[in-house]
């Protein structure tokens, strides 16, 4: 091991990529004088989570300690999106009141389910930094993302908010049948594009759309506003996979190389409609190297300019801006306000992002 590594293990911390990520997003907003103030109203509360999240993960043991930094004060919220749509949907539909605790309770599953999918996607790098999966290996990392969901599970019986639970458990259930039904698919190279939209609704889009309906119902205890925004949540979490995927047909530095998905045999949008508007010569030639020589970046480089050319990517640029409307179209059947435009913002970063 090197020197450079042994000491980013137990000095700095494997979820230091996720805080300076963190960081660097907080800092973009803050200074981009174009957003509306309750933005950086609902930052720094977020801001102010981080302590209560601090104080929710007391940690035992030097294994955790290391893992985690020098105590539970380096563990910071480490994704905005979902913690930011939470606290605007809660202030769209009441008066805030106290979600803290809720807000922890997203971030912490949040933040298992990533830990999760590096193990299971074999990911070595988060954010431009090593996953926990590549500095501790598979055992370590499954046991931590069990620790987080069930710390985060038990603050909400701590505060009797079973509602919230239930919101949060059905994300859980619907993340996982997500994933299996991606790894069963993954056999199969003649993905529907239905299949495909099945997928990252479970996976990805119903974390998004329990934060949105977790905030609602803190604040409005309403079902019918609740089921309003949790799908207004699912549209965006939709749009906002669509996005990551495009990334990996891009040249911009993300965190993760390009081409990654087709080195792992995932079938995205891109490369679905590619295959299924192809000539059957062509469609043949694609699912052999994604089959067969899937590992050759020549050939990865390969199937990435068949999909340009074949209007893979502008297909699902349409498609990510149809999620993006239909969200951005369900917001205005709210009171024209300061915080519905602070999600329209949202929705509008999630499609114009670079990273």
């Amino acid at each position: 091991m090197s020197d450079q590594l042994q000491k980013f293990m137990f000095s700095a911390a494997p979820v230091r990529g996720e805080i300076v990520s963190l960081r660097n997003t907080w800092q973009e907003v803050l200074t981009r004088r174009e957003y509306p103030a309750p933005v950086r109203t609902i930052l720094g509360e977020m801001m102010a989570a981080c302590a209560l999240l601090s104080a929710n993960l007391k940690f035992d043991g030097t294994l955790i300690m290391q893992i985690f930094g020098d105590g539970p004060a380096k563990m910071l919220v480490v994704q905005c999106s979902s913690d930011l749509s939470m606290r605007a949907t809660a202030k769209l539909s009441g008066d805030e009141g106290t979600i803290g605790d809720s807000a922890s309770l997203v971030e912490l599953l949040h933040t298992a389910t990533l830990v999760h999918d590096d193990v299971v996607d074999e990911s070595y790098e988060r954010r431009g930094f090593f996953s926990i999966n590549a500095l501790w290996k598979n055992k370590i990392a499954v046991l931590v993302g069990d620790y987080l969901l069930s710390k985060g599970l038990l603050l909400s019986l701590d505060n009797d908010d079973f509602e919230i639970l239930k919101i949060l458990s059905s994300a859980v259930k619907q993340m996982s049948e997500g994933e299996l039904l991606q790894i069963e698919k993954a056999r199969n190279l003649n993905l529907e594009e239905s299949i495909y939209f099945e997928i990252i609704k479970n996976k990805t889009a119903s974390l998004l759309a329990s934060a949105c309906a977790a905030g609602a119902w803190s604040t409005s205890g309403d079902q019918l506003v609740t089921q309003k925004l949790r799908q207004f949540g699912e549209w965006v979490g939709i749009a906002f996979q669509i996005k990551d995927d495009l990334f990996d047909y891009g040249d911009e530095a993300i965190g993760k190389p390009t081409g990654n998905d087709i080195r792992e045999k995932k079938l995205t949008l891109p490369i679905i409609y590619t295959l299924n508007n192809c000539s059957p010569a062509q469609k043949k030639e694609l699912i052999y190297i994604i089959k067969n020589e899937h590992r050759r970046k020549e050939k990865v480089s390969h199937v990435i300019d068949v999909v340009k050319k074949s209007q893979g990517i502008s297909y699902s640029q349409q498609k990510m801006e149809e999620y993006r409307d239909k969200a951005l179209q369900l917001l205005h059947e709210f009171p024209d306000s300061e915080v519905r435009k602070t999600l329209e913002e949202l929705v509008r970063y999630t499609t114009d992002r670079k990273y």
